[in-house]
């Protein structure tokens, strides 16, 4: 994992709890190691648990929250809108816990 992100673990859960996150992976380069600090983004997915009123103003808020932490391009999937086979073994590859159980 990317010092970018390895470096800030506590201050990510601590969003996810503010958000009521269930789950939260990052993959690609960041997962890897291999951010290029002039032009990467973050790339993550999110478990937002089960639909209800407000979560997309949730998952918005979040999304804001992490490009505020970071200062930097967020990519913010959800586990229901992975659906390409290609792009969702690409995620499993790559992807690391960030927050919620394993």
């Amino acid at each position: 994992m990317d010092p970018i992100v390895g470096d800030r673990l506590e201050e990510v859960a601590a969003l996810c709890r503010a958000a009521n996150i269930r789950r939260l992976d990052l993959f690609g380069s960041a997962a890897l190691g291999t951010v290029d600090p002039e032009t990467s983004d973050l790339d993550y997915v999110v478990d937002l648990g089960e639909y209800e009123p407000g979560v997309a103003m949730r998952y918005l808020r979040f999304a804001e929250a992490l490009g505020t932490l970071f200062g930097r391009a967020v990519d913010l999937g959800t586990v229901p809108s992975i659906k390409d086979p290609t792009f969702k073994a690409e995620v499993d590859r790559t992807s690391r816990r960030i927050f919620g159980e394993q």
